[in-house]
């Protein structure tokens, strides 16, 4: 149900926070109204700003207290419709807290606001020799608020974990204005409920982060970027293994089927390697010396050449950014040849990929269907971007439900679920009971009642 906002809750909130702060009718820019989820677009009711705790704390017990539903934001990077106003009410971008507040390297830890973009974390924590690992696709652009709320995960992930593993702590604020902390500068922590566990992955259903601790590792000095080309999937994931077996952990392990191959060197105005493979798997390692780099580099070519036909290391940065080209160029191929696709994310175990793969090839050619298929091998996150391109609007809108049914019910059966990093947002909350029994929704139903007993905090998402 649409919400209407009253004109007394506009005064107030610009009585409260100011005009500089609080936008609304004409003055709301329409980027407020889209993520990055293709074709999904609604209009808020009002734009918050705020550039403190203390005035998100206001926002939200105005809003509060009007029962306006609020919609946190932090880049609109996302791709499942989670920052968007779906029902109207106050879109609350946190953009303006941007500040980096302590880089700590006695603890190992960096304390941000949550509009920090995570390039800007990387190269502030690199300024002193540490390392913040989590890498989404869109870092350069995405903040750490996002990341949180998002559990954004990224190519690193096979080697160094996902965003989940890097908080210590949060500040945040609750649906009705109260300024809680979780957590600290601190790793160990065995007191009380994990609060910090509970809100990171809950996509602004339950409370708006403010303030996030991150640990930070120390920076690898030396690393190795290799593109190496198989005859099947099959081979690539096999390969994967033989790696593991060899007691190699790469940095990342990612990798391409042949359509997203072909995609993108239709597409790309430079060369692609190897462009005729079936597979593709792209590895990086990393060390502290460049004896490591090569001892690891050898052993990881031995584990390789029983199944590939050819293997590239990158010797410079010019190389370095030929191989990447192609895995970087998917998304701006696809934009460019079908702006409108649906883009799904499922993990499933890693030796669970070449199966699943050719599982949900098979649903998408019974259809009729064109796709490109990439991810993360090493954590075994497979992205299946569905083109529409001149299907008729209406006949691809009927088509996606049952479509996006089948895709997950794929995953499941193959050991996996729904969603890998993206998250849930609007576009996939319908399909929570694929993954999940009447028993754990309704648990997490009640979670998110304790939190938000009226449902003001992000309402339509995740449950």
């Amino acid at each position: 149900m649409a919400f209407s906002l009253p004109e007394s809750a506009l005064k107030r909130l610009i009585e409260d926070l100011g005009t500089d702060t609080v936008f609304c009718g004409t003055s709301i820019d329409t980027r407020y109204c889209t993520d990055k989820t293709s074709d999904f677009r609604a209009a808020p009711d009002i734009v918050l700003l705020p550039r403190t705790t203390e005035e998100v704390s206001k926002a939200l017990r105005i809003c509060h207290a009007f029962r306006i539903p609020v919609i946190p934001r932090g880049a609109g990077t996302g791709v499942t419709g989670g920052a968007v106003a779906t029902s109207g009410g106050a879109i609350l971008s946190l953009e303006r807290m941007n500040n980096i507040l302590d880089l700590d390297e006695k603890n190992s830890t960096i304390t941000v606001q949550p509009g920090v973009t995570t390039e800007n974390v990387q190269k502030k924590s690199m300024s002193a020799g540490l390392f913040y690992p989590p890498d989404p696709a869109s870092l350069h652009d995405c903040t750490i608020g996002g990341n949180v709320a998002e559990s954004s995960g990224g190519p690193r992930a096979v080697k160094y974990g996902t965003t989940k593993d890097y908080i210590l702590g949060l500040e945040f604020v609750t649906v009705d204005g109260t300024v809680m902390r979780s957590g600290g500068k601190y790793v160990k922590n065995a007191t009380g409920y994990n609060l910090t566990g509970l809100l990171t992955g809950s996509e602004g259903t339950l409370a708006v982060i403010t303030e996030i601790i991150l640990r930070l590792v120390p920076a690898p000095k030396e690393s190795c970027d290799i593109l190496a080309s198989f005859d099947s999937l099959d081979s690539a994931a096999e390969a994967v293994y033989l790696i593991s077996a060899a007691r190699i952990i790469p940095a990342t392990i990612e990798f391409m089927e042949e359509d997203a191959i072909r995609f993108v060197a239709r597409n790309a105005e430079i060369e692609i390697p190897m462009s005729s493979a079936k597979a593709h798997l792209l590895i990086q390692i990393d060390g502290e010396s460049k004896g490591e780099i090569r001892r690891k580099r050898r052993a990881l070519i031995q584990a390789l050449n029983p199944l590939s036909p050819g293997i590239i290391t990158a010797r410079n940065e010019e190389m370095k950014a030929t191989l990447w080209s192609a895995r970087r160029g998917i998304r701006p191929a696809i934009e460019k040849e079908s702006p409108i696709f649906l883009a799904e994310d499922c993990v499933v175990p890693r030796a669970e990929i070449p199966a699943f793969v050719s599982s949900v090839k098979q649903l998408l050619n019974r259809r009729g269907l064109k796709s490109v298929i990439f991810g993360h091998a090493g954590d075994g996150n497979v992205h299946i971007d569905v083109l529409k391109y001149d299907i008729p609007y209406e006949e691809w809108l009927k088509l996606l439900p049952d479509l996006k049914k089948e895709i997950y019910a794929c995953a499941i059966s193959h050991g996996g679920t729904i969603s890998g990093e993206h998250g849930i947002g609007s576009v996939r909350k319908n399909y929570m009971d694929l993954a999940f029994s009447s028993a754990e929704l309704s648990l997490m139903k009640q979670i998110k009642k304790a939190f938000d007993p009226e449902g003001l905090l992000n309402p339509g998402k995740m449950i």
